[in-house]
């Protein structure tokens, strides 16, 4: 399967897709809002609510926006390269976990990231609310993986 058939399949079977997928996939934040399918070799992750999925994206959007000038992005409207991308989304929550959960504040992994937008939303009213600086300082400290040394026999 070529890639642009690979891609036209995954949207028709995925109508709603994850908006913080990379960062469910690479197994560091969870949601109860999450449903994970398999699409040839490829695991894909679907969102089984529609009201949580324009939450997340507002989030992400925001998050993208107060990141672009500590990321030295000149846009940052659309998604980005998938390191900056995996860096947004994870840093992103996590500082927003750590920010109201300061229990949590030291954790690698995000639980239920559709609780923690409710939370959110509870203690800030609108998302647009949250102290940005404070998740963006996570997002710049965020470390995703080293990229792999490859071995050569000389």
């Amino acid at each position: 399967m070529d890639e642009q058939q690979y891609r036209d399949t995954y949207h028709s079977v995925n109508d709603r897709r994850c908006i913080f997928e990379k960062t469910i996939n690479s197994r560091r934040s969870t949601c109860k809002q999450a449903h994970r399918f398999h699409l040839a070799d490829r695991e894909g992750i679907a969102c089984r609510s529609a009201s949580a999925n324009v939450l997340c994206k507002e989030l992400l959007d925001h998050m993208r926006s107060k990141a672009r000038f500590a990321l030295h992005l000149t846009n940052a409207d659309s998604p980005l390269p998938h390191a900056r991308e995996i860096k947004v989304q994870t840093g992103g929550l996590l500082g927003l976990q750590g920010l109201l959960h300061p229990e949590k504040s030291a954790a690698d992994n995000v639980e239920n990231i559709i609780g923690l937008v409710d939370t959110a939303l509870t203690g800030f009213e609108r998302l647009e609310n949250l102290p940005y600086d404070i998740v963006v300082q996570a997002i710049v400290k965020f470390e995703g993986r080293k990229k792999r040394q490859h071995k050569h026999d000389d």
